[in-house]
């Protein structure tokens, strides 16, 4: 099984850099985890919104493989609490795929093409965050997740 978060942009902070980092460690001694970064399309003050998604779109579709299970990291996607996100995990290692790719769209968010492609969403918060906290929050709560999934002291119910 391999988990990864594919990612439109850099991030150019290192502490969030060097957090993250420290959470993609801690992954490992539980599952094949990877982040993968695209890099983002430089905008124009004459680019359109739908032309930059449109072109995010084509580099993450060259990322995904056939038989990935891709899920979108977005505001209107489900939200859990860590405890039924680790059941979601769990869920989602045994439906027999053998990677689950989850993905921080650009800026602008999604192509209405991804949505077509890749119904399931999941929403961090209901709060809106910068793409750069978005990436360690969501590393944190999947190492919580696998945490709780292997019964380990770190998350408290």
């Amino acid at each position: 099984m391999e988990i990864q978060l594919l990612c439109v942009g850099k991030t150019d902070r290192s502490f969030w850099s060097d957090a993250v980092t420290e959470y993609e460690k801690r992954l490992q001694h539980y599952v094949k985890f990877s982040l993968v970064f695209l890099p983002d399309v430089k905008a124009h003050k004459k680019t359109n919104s739908s032309k930059i998604k449109k072109s995010e779109t084509e580099r993450i579709l060259q990322k995904i493989k056939k038989d990935d299970l891709v899920i979108l990291l977005d505001e209107n996607g489900i939200t859990h609490t860590s405890a039924s996100f680790a059941k979601a995990i769990t869920s989602y290692m045994n439906s027999g795929k053998r990677r689950i790719v989850f993905i921080i769209g650009g800026a602008y968010g999604f192509s209405d093409l991804m949505y077509q492609k890749f119904p399931l969403r999941m929403a961090l918060s209901k709060m809106t965050f910068s793409h750069q906290m978005a990436r360690l929050f969501f590393c944190e709560q999947l190492y919580r997740a696998f945490t709780i999934i292997n019964n380990h002291p770190y998350h408290n119910p």
